[in-house]
């Protein structure tokens, strides 16, 4: 197995670093790389390119019809562009593509599985990685970015290595990019989530640096009682934590000043993920009969705070 004609769908923070990495392979003529995009979106992902550590990059951009029958699909969606995105990803999938889903949280799979009959086609993955975004523009540390984490599932097998995994790293080689393959990749993912459960949503309500989980004990007593209810439902669903590589369950090295993704959102007036972290949280405890107060009152804070970005809180 080959991957030669690679698109991505989200360009955003986590889908800069494969636009970074795979443009080399696509200017040799190695593999086929595109961007997808419709309408608007195309055209201005067309004359704007994308910066990327204050460089500019100018992927292909093709429509979903254009894409179709691609070896490789990599989505990297902002969650609440999932759902709206599952016409396109059937569009795109052929018979033979494989899906790598390297959004946050642990259902993106089982979402895009709607629309595809199934997971039996998606390689289960993560990203770490931590980068600042404003507009088109995205900065990261390529050096210190610990990257992709991906690994199949008993559903496909659980073997640590197969023609896919295989693939993937022929892909990745040699691309400046971090990759591993995992044969746990279910904790991974929920050590992930739970990571960014805790870590991104005090700081965001707080609207304050992570240096504040080292100085501030109220801080680290949010962050903890988030960690436990996902560490509870996690447990409740047969997942094991402790089997997850130490790099799964901290984030790479930042700086105290610096603001994680649901922080970013706020700060630039877009609504956040938070449905897809304590939203998901409390979705999951209702269904195991887990109570998961601190994570509901993490959705609704960060939910007014939208509402304010929004100008709903203007009385003037």
């Amino acid at each position: 197995m080959k991957f030669k004609k690679i698109a991505l769908m989200g360009a955003g923070a986590i889908g800069s670093y494969l636009v970074w990495g795979l443009s080399e392979k696509a200017k040799a003529g190695e593999i086929d790389f595109c961007v997808v995009a419709n309408g608007e979106r195309k055209e201005r992902f067309e004359r704007n390119g994308f910066m990327i550590n204050g460089e500019k990059y100018r992927p292909m951009i093709m429509t979903p019809e254009e894409a179709r029958g691609a070896d490789l699909l990599v989505i990297t969606l902002k969650y609440g562009s999932l759902r709206p995105a599952l016409d396109d990803i059937r569009r795109i999938v052929g018979p033979d593509t494989v899906v790598m889903s390297l959004m946050n949280g642990v259902d993106t799979e089982e979402i895009i599985g709607e629309a595809l009959g199934g997971t039996k086609q998606i390689v289960y993955s993560l990203m770490k990685i931590a980068s600042e975004r404003w507009g088109n523009r995205v900065n990261f540390n390529a050096e210190t970015t610990i990257g992709m984490i991906y690994g199949e599932t008993e559903e496909n097998g659980g073997a640590s290595r197969t023609d896919r995994t295989d693939a993937l790293n022929a892909l990745f080689e040699g691309t400046g990019m971090h990759y591993r393959v995992t044969d746990c990749i279910l904790s991974e993912m929920w050590t992930k989530f739970r990571l960014n459960v805790q870590n991104n949503q005090p700081q965001a309500i707080i609207g304050v640096g992570v240096g504040a989980y080292r100085d501030s004990e109220h801080v680290r007593f949010m962050q903890q009682k988030l960690r436990e209810e996902v560490t509870k439902i996690g447990e409740a669903k047969g997942i094991c934590f402790e089997l997850a590589d130490p790099s799964s369950a901290s984030g790479s090295p930042v700086k105290d000043r610096a603001r994680y993704s649901t922080l970013q959102d706020l700060d630039a007036r877009r609504h956040t993920e938070v449905d897809m972290f304590s939203g998901a949280v409390m979705r999951m405890g209702r269904e195991l009969g887990i109570p998961t107060p601190y994570n509901e009152f993490a959705y609704h804070a960060i939910k007014a705070l939208e509402e304010k970005n929004d100008g709903l809180f203007n009385y003037d």
